[in-house]
């Protein structure tokens, strides 16, 4: 494990999975806080499997999948927010309809594809050791532009994450700070990907935020936590799936569930002091 951790620094495709680990516990520490407190796990999942659409996109006209990624995020964000305004209560159904028929599209166009779609798996499960540079560019100003909405909106964002009735009542734009905050829902679903794939994205985005909101309700410390927290879980994944020789992604994950499951037992341990 140590020449793992020296290695971090001596080769390009662990320095890179090193920064996307990073670059990606930024932006699911901001949004997740968010997802968490507003639970909104299931339209986060609804827009992740949307993506899958995009990718397969990308492979079949020859461009980056990431790029089909983030055009098909974005638009499933914006259905969702459409459907939240119009038919709020067939919501769970569309969104449920909206995330198999992105899986559907993106099978179909996949298929369509002449020849081997390389590193198909990663995409559904993830491999951060596959992460190249210019996708790291991408998922470093898609940080930049999550950090910068919420830094500029972070009230507004409270007030509706909180109670969205009184910010409707306060006189806020409600529907465009939903359609907004689904919009950098999609943009970290995208960054997520490579680091966790498709399939365990839900679980990066809401594990760190759920652990922390357990010990502080200061959404500001929530996102500070997770953005900790996820550096910790992708940095140990990627050192124990480099040692052990298993899956990046799913290495990641397991770390995180593990680590949920100790943080109810000290919250469970703390009530036990206290009473």
């Amino acid at each position: 494990m140590i020449e793992i951790i020296r290695d971090l620094w001596q080769y390009d495709f662990l320095r890179h999975a090193l920064f996307a680990g990073i670059l990606a516990s930024v932006a699911c520490g901001i949004i997740g806080a968010y997802i968490v407190v507003k639970r909104i796990v299931f339209i986060a999942g609804g827009i992740s499997h949307t993506a899958y659409g995009g990718i397969g996109l990308g492979y079949f006209l020859g461009f980056n999948p990431i790029i089909g990624a983030i055009i098909f995020s974005l638009a499933g964000a914006g259905g969702i927010a459409l459907i939240r305004q119009k038919a709020r209560q067939l919501e769970d159904t569309l969104i449920g309809i909206m995330w198999a028929l992105g899986m559907a599209i993106g099978i179909m166009l996949i298929d369509k594809t002449p020849g081997y779609a390389p590193n198909l798996m990663s995409y559904l499960f993830g491999n951060i050791l596959t992460v190249p540079t210019y996708d790291l560019f991408l998922m470093a100003v898609l940080d930049i532009v999550i950090f910068a909405a919420v830094a500029l909106l972070f009230k507004e964002f409270q007030a509706l994450t909180f109670d969205e009735e009184y910010a409707e009542i306060s006189g806020l734009p409600v529907a465009f700070l939903n359609s907004l905050l689904l919009c950098l829902i999609a943009m970290t679903v995208v960054i997520l990907i490579r680091i966790v794939g498709i399939i365990l994205i839900i679980a990066l985005l809401t594990i760190p935020a759920a652990i922390t909101i357990q010990f502080s309700h200061n959404l500001k410390k929530m996102m500070i936590y997770s953005v900790l927290l996820g550096i910790i879980f992708t940095t140990s994944g990627l050192i124990l799936s480099e040692t052990y020789n298993i899956t990046s992604g799913a290495t990641i994950i397991f770390i995180a569930c593990a680590s949920y499951a100790i943080s109810l037992l000290i919250r469970w341990l703390i009530k036990v002091v206290r009473k």
